[in-house]
């Protein structure tokens, strides 16, 4: 599949679909060699039955076992758990370590990072079924999935999360598709905040995107070009029901086709990091 061609910005493709920790891992591994940029999701459904042995997914947890205990809702600890599972298989498949030795660490925000790995960036999102997971070695990257079918339209989105040239547009469009460009909005502004490390910090009122076919450029409130030629700004329907939002800065670091955590750490460093771990 040939990578998508936005205006600006890496060049990005659909997210690929991963059952479980069998994979195909090997489409995954295809996109982030040939772009430097890869989007994966998963369904919750094929990642439960990787993870009704808690005592051998701990692990692979990490850190993250302490958050893990503090849930208690069943259906939260299970999204919890299939998540976790399937940043880590992605980001040991970009770093070529096992899933095991990934040391996922989170910003004051909550923005994961992969610690001691600072050639690639990696964002999560997930929602009901999906988990969506992004990984670059270009830059920054943000994703977010919604349901396709969330209600926006009549309930105050307009005048929480748009800007004034983006309501303009959206009142002079076609009101069959309001919901669906107010989903789209919204997961952009997500998947943008979370690039960033904002989180809803970002008041979405401040910034704003012009929709073209899969493509977004950003915008200002009023619709000027925002000047963000090394971003990329994409979405993509999933499953027939979600849509997925990416947003994928080029930092001019290139494609990064040695990302191994092997040859990116000091031999004695990584040494005396796994004589740690073990």
């Amino acid at each position: 599949m040939a990578p998508a061609s936005p205006a600006a910005g890496p060049p990005l493709r659909r997210p690929r679909a991963v059952a479980g920790p069998q994979g195909p891992w090997h489409t995954v591994h295809d996109d982030l060699a040939a772009t430097g940029v890869v989007l994966v999701y998963g369904r919750l459904a094929q990642w439960l039955p990787h993870i009704q042995d808690v005592a051998l997914v701990r692990p692979v947890l990490g850190r993250d076992w302490h958050r893990y205990q503090t849930l208690t809702h069943p259906r939260a600890k299970e999204r919890f758990l299939a998540s976790r599972l399937l940043l880590r298989y992605a980001a040991a498949l970009a770093i070529e370590t096992a899933p095991d030795l990934v040391d996922l660490a989170y910003q004051p925000g909550g923005r994961p990072f992969v610690r001691g790995c600072d050639q690639i960036d990696i964002s999560l999102s997930h929602t009901e079924e999906v988990m969506v997971v992004g990984i670059t070695s270009r830059g920054r990257v943000g994703v977010d999935v919604e349901l396709a079918a969330r209600r926006m339209a009549g309930t105050g989105s307009e005048a929480q999360g748009c800007t004034p040239f983006e309501r303009q547009r959206l009142d002079a469009a076609d009101d069959r598709f309001r919901n669906d460009t107010l989903v789209r909005l919204w997961t952009l502004k997500e998947a943008y905040s979370k690039a960033l490390g904002q989180g809803l910090r970002f008041r979405f009122t401040e910034f704003g995107f012009a929709l073209d076919g899969t493509w977004a450029r950003l915008v200002g409130p009023d619709g000027r070009d925002a000047g963000a030629d090394d971003w990329a700004f994409a979405t993509f329907a999933v499953d027939g029901k979600y849509v997925v939002s990416a947003a994928v800065q080029d930092a001019g670091f290139g494609g990064g086709t040695d990302l191994s955590v092997q040859t990116a750490l000091d031999a004695g460093l990584l040494d005396a990091l796994l004589d740690t771990a073990g």
